[in-house]
């Protein structure tokens, strides 16, 4: 076993995955079962390659990708007016997603390979754009966020002068009026209502309020499986993906909450432990960029779970259902074991 601590913090997570998900979503079942699998097998073949093996595909890893979400918006299926899932037979792929890990390989060997200046950092920009920009009009805000967020992590591993952080931090300001006009009218209400939710508490609000009331019902050691309120009685939406750490807090109390954490906190101080001993500067820089990912949407999916921040629609990383989330993120995993110097 490679790494002891990060396997196991992970298969504990994907068994409480299945506990709350059988007690709150248990129509789910047995189809999360066959994503579950699926899941495991990729973790466990990516975790078995080189990541300098890996590295000789880069590009193509990129071309795949972005004709992958090209592909969604033509021929994706139309959820709640997004286009986010091409189906598969009875199974759907969210491209969004599933792309994420190979765009960080990507940015990693891009911005490793050759001596980074000013000029090779804003071709990686360009790069960076067009994923973006697709993502962004599906629309998936939160997926589109994680993939910079991805690229910056990439980014600051990266041996170049960080003075030009300063000036990409100028550029994010400045087109933050230009995103506003792309972003959809719900996002803008869920911005809009994050700063008070009671404003509109059967509308926009209404999701923050119930995950709040959700999270706090919960106390000590929950209300036991099956008997939370505001999951079984449906008071809760998205309570299988969106509101999942709601969910736990309300059906497993503080206790379930700070073990999913604490399992959580493992894995991400054994990405740290990778990061240090990357076999290669651009595997330290996909680990750093996978990181700050994984980081991220956790901090975003628990802050709107505690009505902290806006409602997003972010998954929580192996505990939500959704297959092309749990896909991503063990496929992410696996290449990450691959980059470290054992």
């Amino acid at each position: 076993m490679k790494d002891a601590g990060l396997t196991i913090s992970i298969g504990f997570l994907l068994v409480l995955s299945g506990i709350i998900l059988k007690s709150i979503a248990p129509s789910l079942f047995p189809l999360q079962f066959v994503y579950l699998g699926v899941a495991i097998l990729a973790f466990w073949f990516f975790s078995q390659i080189n990541f300098d093996i890996i590295s000789l595909f880069s590009k193509h890893l990129y071309i795949v990708s972005i004709a992958l979400l090209i592909m969604t918006l033509i021929i994706g299926r139309v959820t709640r007016g997004a286009i986010r899932w091409i189906p598969i037979g009875a199974f759907s792929l969210q491209p969004a997603e599933f792309v994420r890990p190979f765009l960080l390989i990507f940015f990693a060997n891009y911005l490793t390979i050759q001596k980074v200046d000013f000029k090779r950092v804003l071709k990686a920009f360009f790069l960076l754009v067009l994923p973006a920009f697709l993502v962004l009009i599906q629309p998936s805000l939160g997926v589109s966020v994680l993939t910079v967020v991805g690229f910056l992590g990439v980014l600051i591993s990266s041996n170049f002068n960080k003075k030009y952080v300063l000036g990409g931090v100028a550029v994010i300001l400045v087109s933050i009026p230009i995103f506003w006009q792309v972003m959809v009218p719900y996002q803008r209400q869920r911005v809009l209502t994050f700063i008070n939710p009671s404003v509109d508490p059967l509308g926009a609000g209404y999701n923050s309020l119930q995950s709040t009331i959700a999270a706090g019902a919960g106390k000590i050691t929950g209300m036991g499986l099956g008997r939370g309120v505001q999951t079984q009685l449906a008071f809760l939406p998205e309570k299988q993906t969106d509101f999942i750490f709601a969910a736990v807090s309300e059906e497993m109390g503080f206790v379930g909450a700070g073990l999913t954490l604490a399992a959580t906190f493992v894995i991400l101080f054994r990405l740290v432990a990778i990061v240090e001993n990357s076999i290669s500067p651009a595997a330290r820089a996909y680990v750093c960029g996978f990181f700050l990912v994984y980081l991220l949407q956790i901090f975003i999916h628990i802050g709107m779970n505690l009505g902290m921040l806006p409602v997003t629609g972010l998954p929580f990383p192996l505990v939500s259902a959704g297959g092309s989330s749990l896909l991503a993120t063990m496929i992410g995993l696996g290449i990450a074991l691959g980059a470290y110097k054992r």
